[in-house]
């Protein structure tokens, strides 16, 4: 019975795994959160954005990558202790 739980069902949560894993690095993309800050910079510095919609966009950006990091440190530490 162990035996066929080894082959079909590990098999199955490591799936679960890998698919989690990729859409959590899809949802907390830090770069692309970096590149949305440096493209808030560049449509305030040309004018295309106000001063006030400049700071709450960037104040949203940052507590954005600020929680993307959290999460990028718990998954490394998650796939460390898997190793």
């Amino acid at each position: 019975m162990f035996i066929i739980d080894d082959l079909f069902v590990s098999p199955f949560f490591s799936l679960l795994d890998i698919l989690q894993t990729m859409a959590l690095d899809e949802m907390y993309d830090t770069k692309s959160i970096r590149d949305d800050i440096k493209e808030n910079q560049l449509l305030y510095e040309v004018g295309e954005r106000s001063d006030e919609e400049y700071q709450q966009r960037k104040q949203a950006l940052e507590s954005q990558l600020e929680m993307a990091e959290q999460v990028q440190e718990q998954m490394r530490d998650r796939m460390e202790v898997k190793k």
